[in-house]
């Protein structure tokens, strides 16, 4: 008799097992906005790749509308083809790339806004909990402004700022060491 390990025999994590993954966000091309690749790649302290590391993205759509029920706001409507929400496993190369639109900006507590930006969690091997942080897009007027982004120490915001890159464009999340990317709490 063959007996199969059970997942407290064998050694995770086990992303790549019954969880969605979406790596376009535009149903097919058919969501309103500019449509943008967001591509990138997850490296370790050593910035060796890091394989299989699961990178979720979360984001406002065009108009800067959520694609959750409590985003109600009549003047930044939800986009029935944009899902707002991807998930991917980085692939041997740490490699990850979504099909999106540019967000547009979201507003933020007392008449302020916050920059077009994607909100972006990884998981991985060696990780005990998911880190977040966020990209930004260059050349937006509103990063100068923006509160989250205004947190980050002046020298350490570039590296939460995509470059533009092919079209769309790149972020690279270092997961430790020198240049590592800026991670946001709980």
């Amino acid at each position: 008799m063959s007996i199969a390990p059970t997942a407290s025999q064998t050694l995770g994590p086990f992303f790549n097992y019954a969880l969605p993954f979406n790596a376009d966000l535009t149903g097919g091309g058919k969501a309103e906005g500019r449509g943008i690749v967001l591509r990138g790649r997850v490296t370790d302290v050593n910035a060796a790749p890091v394989r299989d590391a699961l990178v979720e993205i979360w984001q406002a759509n065009a108009a800067g509308g959520y694609a959750h029920p409590l985003d109600r706001d009549e003047a930044r409507p939800r986009d029935p083809h944009f899902s707002g929400f991807g998930r991917v496993l980085t692939n041997a190369e740490g490699v990850f790339a979504f099909t999106t639109v540019m967000p547009g900006p979201v507003p933020f507590e007392g008449n302020r806004w916050q920059a077009p930006h994607v909100s972006v969690a990884v998981f991985s091997a060696g990780l005990l909990r998911r880190v977040r942080t966020r990209a930004y897009f260059p050349g937006e007027e509103l990063n100068a402004d923006d509160p989250v982004l205004a947190a980050v120490p002046d020298g350490r915001r570039a590296l939460l700022v995509a470059e533009a890159e092919d079209g769309g464009y790149r972020f690279d999340i270092r997961l430790r060491g020198e240049n590592e990317t800026p991670f946001f709490g709980d």
